[in-house]
């Protein structure tokens, strides 16, 4: 009964020590909240990345993305935003939208970082948000300038 009180206890210390270590993980990641967005029928599953820290990683480093997932960034205002590669392993088509959450531009297929360098884009719409999804979503859901974005 005693070895089994010890292995019960060391049990829980581990689970409780996993679930720390865990937490701490996702504290540490930069991942922002998840929230379900929506394009005329279609939804996605994004992670808002809201603060500058969380801006500034974007999906560097991401080796792959679910289907009807991406990233939502959220800004304060509304002004022209430019995004690069760098550091970025998979194509994505970005999204940019106004304040209204009406699509003012439409990059599709950036392409991945290599080792000669990365592509940055750089539209003169203004915008207060950005989506990055998988390339080929936006000619997938028929995504159009002037569409609206719901969430």
């Amino acid at each position: 009964m005693a070895n089994f009180n010890k292995i019960t206890y060391a049990l829980i210390i581990f689970v409780l020590l996993f679930i720390g270590v865990s937490r701490a993980q996702l504290t540490d990641s930069g991942i922002g909240e998840k929230k379900f967005i929506y394009f005329k029928n279609n939804s996605f599953l994004v992670e808002v990345a809201a603060t500058k820290q969380q801006q500034e990683k974007g999906l560097m480093f991401v080796r792959s993305l679910p289907t009807n997932s991406g990233m939502l960034f959220v800004y304060a205002d509304e002004t022209p935003r430019s995004f690069y590669m760098k550091n970025t392993y998979i194509p994505l088509d970005l999204i940019w939208m106004d304040r209204e959450k009406k699509v003012v531009f439409i990059k599709k297929d950036a392409k991945p970082a290599t080792l000669d360098g990365y592509e940055t884009i750089c539209p003169q719409e203004e915008a207060m948000y950005v989506l990055e999804l998988n390339a080929g979503s936006s000619d997938r859901i028929g995504l159009r300038i002037g569409d609206k974005l719901q969430f």
